[in-house]
């Protein structure tokens, strides 16, 4: 077994779903080279593999993770995997058809590469209005375009820190090589920073990766490797985006500062309203839709420091 496919999902859409493992199932690496680990995080009522059975990969295992998170679900889907490469798929990925195959050349013909991603293109259930697309990497929707690029190991800035490489890949796509991995697998589950918890819409796990990985592994980006991420109306409005913007803020300090690499100092608790009350008025937050997505990151990042 090459190649292990890890899907971590909690209540899924099963349309979505149905085309992330059809999409898996057309794949042209023979199916004998890998084996996709469906992770059911909890959900209610719980998945059952013989309602997909006609069209999942012939090689799926449906394993179960009844502590909510995200990241509690990757870590039983690496455990049960047997590949020495892993790739990480959401319940709304369409990966192209050549993802797998790509994904083992890859790592074949550059082996200082610890992990890697490539292009995430949105479909929109339904075309979002014109401001929302400002904030596709939010939704993880990513084309760095179509340049590959590969950032060496140690990356230092002239502080000493390490800085967090351009092309680092999202969770959505992202190849993992075993052996780069295995530092961040041991570290202790509540050393993780928190991540994706049901509806609480936090983040850091894919950043906690890259930057563990990163110290002795180099990072790349491929744009031939491709994926559709499918995006349902909900994930489209101001309330959704202001949530997540504000939650992806909040923990990119904490991850950042858990690697000793935050440039930004903590702060008193008190402090944190009177400066959101000042970036209210500093992001126009009250103008448009995108102002407040704004504000509300801005918000995050204050939360994020007055937690160190």
């Amino acid at each position: 077994m090459q190649l292990s496919v890890v899907i971590s999902t909690h209540n899924p859409d099963p349309g979505r779903l149905r085309r992330t493992l059809v999409a898996l199932r057309a794949q042209t690496l023979p199916a004998p080279r890998w084996e996709t680990i469906l992770v059911d995080n909890a959900s209610a009522p719980p998945l059952s593999l013989a309602a997909f059975g006609d069209f999942a990969p012939p090689n799926t295992r449906l394993v179960r993770e009844p502590r909510l998170g995200l990241t509690t679900a990757r870590r039983r889907g690496f455990a049960e995997a047997g590949g020495e490469i892993l790739v990480l798929a959401d319940d709304d990925n369409v990966l192209a058809s050549d993802y797998l195959e790509l994904v083992l050349g890859l790592f074949a013909s550059h082996p200082r590469l610890g992990v890697l991603g490539g292009r995430s293109i949105p479909e929109f259930e339904v075309a979002p209005p014109t401001w929302v697309r400002q904030f596709d990497e939010l939704i993880a929707c990513r084309d760095l375009g179509s340049k590959p690029c590969i950032a060496r190991c140690p990356t230092v800035q002239p502080a000493g820190r390490y800085a967090y490489p351009d092309c680092a890949p999202i969770g959505a796509g992202m190849a993992l090589r075993r052996t780069a991995l295995a530092a961040w697998l041991t570290v202790p589950d509540t050393r993780i920073p928190t991540d994706r918890h049901g509806t609480e819409l936090s983040s850091g796990g894919d950043n906690d990766i890259v930057l563990t990985l990163a110290r002795t592994w180099d990072v790349g980006y491929f744009p031939e490797l491709m994926l559709t991420h499918l995006i349902p109306k909900a994930r489209t409005n101001r309330v959704y985006l202001a949530r997540l913007n504000h939650g992806i803020a909040k923990s990119w300090v904490q991850v950042l500062h858990r690697h000793g690499c935050n440039p930004w100092p903590a702060i008193p608790a008190w402090t944190a309203p009177l400066r959101k009350l000042k970036a209210w008025f500093v992001y126009r937050a009250w103008s448009s839709p995108a102002a407040y997505v704004r504000w509300q990151g801005a918000c995050g990042h204050f939360d994020g420091r007055a937690t160190l």
